[in-house]
């Protein structure tokens, strides 16, 4: 199969970025700029890298929530709480299946001249098993903090959490690429 024209030939302050982490073409320093297939073993290289951070802590994450059932107080928890343990356990699962299937593209499409489609869509899976992997750990410190502690006091943490979940990783870096689109209208007006 051929590669796609269009994403490797279109310059990164074009499309916003390398898929979704900035613009690395060029430096403010005024570094050579990269060549796209530089550009794009690039952004392969550290999508992979992100992708073991994520994996590992999800993974981790995933075995500890698969032995709670196993657990004697399990047992004891009502049925609010096993509702919110299968949720959290099915979004384990839907975000270390995400995170892990760049690895998966990799294997099945490697030689195939397909980087920059193995890019993009490793991008949109890393994407969505990141919010995934939100709503596995918001459900898990609901759970335990439902347990230890009473009434409203659990929901109000785990709130707090979530929202500095979606300020810091949603939130901070969208605001982060704007700034930077904007800086960089200013520099070279049209």
């Amino acid at each position: 199969m051929s590669m796609t024209v269009e994403s490797v030939e279109r310059p990164e302050t074009e499309t916003g970025g390398c898929g979704g982490c900035g613009g690395h073409a060029t430096s403010p320093g005024g570094e050579t700029p990269e060549t796209p297939r530089e550009r794009v073993n690039r952004r392969w290289n550290e999508i992979m890298q992100e992708t073991r951070v994520a994996q590992t802590g999800v993974q981790i994450l995933f075995g500890f929530l698969l032995s709670v059932a196993f657990t004697p107080l399990f047992h004891d928890l009502g049925t609010f709480d096993h509702a919110v343990y299968v949720i959290t356990v099915v979004s384990g699962a839907a975000a270390t299946a995400s995170l892990i299937a760049p690895v998966s593209i990799h294997r099945f499409l490697s030689g195939q001249r397909m980087k920059d489609e193995m890019v993009e869509v490793a991008h949109r899976l890393m994407m969505g098993g990141m919010a995934l992997l939100a709503v596995t750990i918001g459900c898990t410190l609901f759970l335990i903090l439902h347990v230890v502690l009473p009434g409203l006091t659990a929901k109000l943490l785990v709130g707090a959490v979530m929202l500095w979940f979606a300020l810091s990783w949603y939130a901070l870096p969208l605001w982060l690429r704007r700034r930077s689109a904007h800086r960089a209208a200013r520099r070279n007006p049209s």
